[in-house]
C-alpha cells in the first residue's frame, strides 16, 4: 500500500481537496485502484449536525455516513464510492480510545495521546485503506489522505504527530506528503510573494514532516523566478515546486497536474509499476476541459434555498446541474435565489430585493428546490414553485422540495389552505409531509433515514423512469426526517399529481410527476450525491433537457443524447 498525505499551510479553503481528487484521477487514469481518506480535526462525530455555513453540505454516503463535502470530490472525480469510515473525525478517534479504555483493552494504563490517540489514528488509515472501494471490489493500491484545517492549528497537532510516526512505519518508498500552500500577490506591488509558503513549510518541518512535492497555489500563473525561490528556501527541487493556479473550472487542475511531471516524478518516489504516460482515462478528462470552455449556448437555472450566501451550500447539487449541463452541450448559468426574498415580508422591508428575486426567478429557464430543514424561507420556496407549477416552467425539487411541491399542490390546487408538513406545524388539520415513524425526536445526530435506499417505479407512463433507462427501481442516497403523508395520496392523483415511485413497502412515496406539464418532478432522495462528470443524474438531466426544450426530442430517441 502507498500512501499519499496531503496537507495545507497559510490559509484553509485553498483546494486541498481538489488537488487531492485531482492526484488520486491522475494515478487511476496509470491503472492503479485510488482510495481517498479525509482527516477533519473537529470534534463533532460527523458533519450530520452542521449548519451548511459551518463547512459547506453535508455529503451522504451509500451507507449512510454524513460527511464533509470533500469526500464528494473524491468520489466524482475518481467514480469510487466511499465509507463513513473513509471521514475521519477528532470526535471519532477519541470516542473509540475512550471506549477501549472502558473496556479495559488498555490494562490499566494511563491513556494519552502519544501513544494511544496517534495509534489509533494510524491503525484506522491503515484498515480503511484496504477496504475496496470499485465495483470490482479489489483491494486498493494507493490512499490519498487529506488533513483538515492549515498546518499549525491546534487540534490537527495529534495526526500530524501520528503521520510524523507512521512514514517509518510505512518506510519512506510507501508515504510522500504533499504540501498544498497559497502564493499571495498583493493589488499594491502586484508581485507573488513566498514568505508565506516558506514559513508553513517551516512550520511543516519542525513537525517533522518534510514535504516531497509543494503544490503552490495562486490566482494568476507563477512566474520560474517564484518558482526557483521557493526551491531554494524550501529545500526541495525546482521540479518538486507546482503550480496550480485559479481555472475556469476544476476538471483542468489534473490536467495541469500531470502537464508538470507528477506522473514521473510518483513513479520514481514511491516505485509506481506504471508507464509515464496516463492513459484514456485522462485524455477523457482534458477533452471534457476543453468542451467545458468552448461551451456558447446558456441555460439558466434558479436555485431557490436559504443557504445562498455560501456556493458550498449547494456543491452537490450545483455539479449535478454542471454534469448535465455539460452533457448536452450547454453551458450552466445558475442564479441564486434566497428563498425569504420571494416572500411578502421582503416587499414590505426591502421591494428592491423582493423585485430583484422575482426578476431572477423569472427569467430562469428552469426552477430548483433543493433540500433543507427549518421553517425559515419556506413560503418564499412554496411561492416559487407556485410560479413552476402555473406558468409551466421545468421544475425539479429535491427532498424538501418535493415536499413543499406537494404541500404548494394541497394549498392551491385541492384547496385545503392550512395544508403542511408537521415540521412547520405540528397541529395542521392537513398534515400532507408527517414525520417517519422511526423518527428520534430527541437526540439530532445520526438519526434521519439515510443512505442508499431502493425506489420502485410503479407505473410505465413516467418521465423520470424512461430517464433512468426503464429500470424497474432505482437506488439513490437519502437523506429526511419527514415524508409524504400516505393516507392522503389518493386526493393528489385524483387531481393529476401522481406518485410515480415508492419504496419497496410501497408505503413511502418517493417521486412525484405532474400530468400536463413539461417536467414538474420532486424526489424525496437526493440523486445529486451520485452525479458523476461522465454520468449525470437523470432528474437533474431532465430537468436541463426540458429547460433546453429538448426533452421530448432525447424521450424520443431513446434516451441517447445527440453527438
Amino acid at each position: 500500500m502507498k500512501y499519499i498525505l496531503v496537507t495545507g499551510g497559510v490559509i484553509s479553503g485553498i483546494g486541498k481537496g481538489i488537488i487531492a481528487s485531482s492526484i488520486g484521477t491522475i494515478l487511476k487514469s496509470c491503472g492503479l485502484r485510488v482510495t481517498a481518506i479525509k482527516i477533519d480535526p473537529y470534534i463533532n462525530i460527523d458533519a450530520g449536525t452542521f449548519s451548511p455555513y459551518e463547512h459547506g453540505e453535508v455529503f451522504v454516503l451509500n451507507d449512510g455516513g454524513e460527511v464533509d463535502l470533500d469526500l464528494g470530490n473524491y468520489e466524482r472525480f475518481l467514480d469510487i464510492n466511499l465509507y463513513k469510515d473513509n471521514n475521519i473525525t477528532t470526535g471519532k478517534i477519541y470516542q473509540h480510545v475512550i471506549n477501549k479504555e472502558r473496556h479495559g483493552d488498555y490494562l490499566g494504563k494511563t491513556v494519552q495521546v502519544v501513544p494511544h490517540i496517534t495509534d489509533a489514528v494510524q491503525e484506522w488509515v491503515m484498515n480503511q485503506a484496504k477496504v475496496p472501494v470499485d465495483d470490482d471490489r479489489k483491494e486498493p493500491q494507493i490512499c490519498v489522505i487529506e488533513l483538515g484545517g492549515t498546518i499549525g492549528d491546534i487540534e490537527g497537532m495529534p495526526f500530524v504527530e501520528a503521520f510524523r510516526q507512521f512514514q517509518f512505519k510505512a518506510k519512506r518508498e510507501n508515504f510522500c506528503n504533499i504540501h498544498v500552500s497559497l502564493v499571495p500577490q498583493p493589488n499594491a506591488t502586484g508581485e507573488q510573494k513566498t514568505k508565506p509558503t516558506q514559513n508553513s513549510v517551516r512550520a511543516l518541518r519542525g513537525l517533522g514532516l518534510s514535504p516531497d512535492l509543494i503544490v503552490c497555489r495562486s490566482a494568476k500563473p507563477i512566474e520560474m523566478a517564484v518558482k526557483e525561490k521557493i526551491s531554494m528556501f524550501c529545500h526541495v527541487e525546482p521540479e518538486q515546486v507546482i503550480f496550480i493556479h485559479d481555472v475556469s473550472s476544476t476538471y483542468r487542475v489534473p490536467i495541469l497536474l500531470e502537464e508538470q511531471g507528477i506522473i514521473k516524478y510518483f513513479k520514481q518516489r514511491l516505485n509506481l509499476p506504471i508507464d509515464d504516460q496516463p492513459s484514456d482515462l485522462l485524455m477523457k478528462w482534458k477533452k471534457m476541459a476543453c468542451r467545458y470552455e468552448r461551451l456558447l449556448k446558456v441555460c439558466s437555472i434558479a436555485l431557490v434555498g436559504k443557504y445562498t450566501k455560501l456556493s458550498d451550500c449547494y456543491a452537490s447539487v450545483f455539479k449535478a446541474l454542471e454534469h448535465s449541463a455539460l452533457a448536452i452541450n450547454y453551458k450552466l448559468d445558475l442564479m441564486y435565489i434566497d428563498s425569504t426574498e420571494l416572500e411578502r415580508s421582503t416587499e414590505a422591508e426591502n421591494s428592491v430585493k423582493y423585485h430583484q428575486a422575482w426578476h431572477k426567478l423569472c427569467k430562469a429557464d428552469g426552477i430548483l428546490v433543493p433540500g433543507g430543514f427549518g421553517i425559515r424561507g419556506t413560503e418564499g420556496k412554496l411561492q416559487a414553485i407556485s410560479w413552476a407549477r402555473t406558468k409551466k416552467k421545468p421544475f425539479l425539487g429535491v427532498c424538501l422540495g418535493m415536499q413543499l411541491a406537494v404541500v404548494e399542490f394541497a394549498r392551491n390546487c385541492l384547496n385545503w389552505e392550512d395544508a403542511n408538513s408537521t415540521e412547520f406545524d405540528p397541529d395542521t388539520k392537513n398534515p400532507v409531509v408527517i414525520d417517519m415513524p422511526e423518527h428520534n425526536p430527541g437526540d439530532m445526530g445520526g438519526t434521519m433515514r439515510l443512505g442508499k435506499r431502493r425506489t420502485v417505479f410503479k407505473t410505465e407512463n413516467s418521465v423520470l423512469k424512461k430517464l433512468y433507462g426503464d429500470e424497474m427501481f432505482v437506488e439513490e442516497r437519502h437523506r429526511h426526517r419527514y415524508e409524504v403523508n400516505p393516507e392522503l395520496t389518493h386526493c393528489f392523483e385524483e387531481k393529476g399529481l401522481k406518485f410515480v415511485g415508492h419504496d419497496t413497502e410501497g408505503n413511502r412515496m418517493e417521486i412525484i410527476e405532474l400530468e400536463n406539464h413539461p417536467y414538474f418532478v420532486g424526489v424525496q432522495f437526493h440523486p445529486e450525491f451520485s452525479s458523476r462528470p461522465m454520468k449525470p443524474s437523470p432528474p437533474y438531466l431532465g430537468l436541463l433537457l426540458a429547460a433546453t426544450g429538448t426533452l421530448n426530442a432525447y424521450l424520443q430517441r431513446g434516451c441517447k443524447l445527440s453527438p
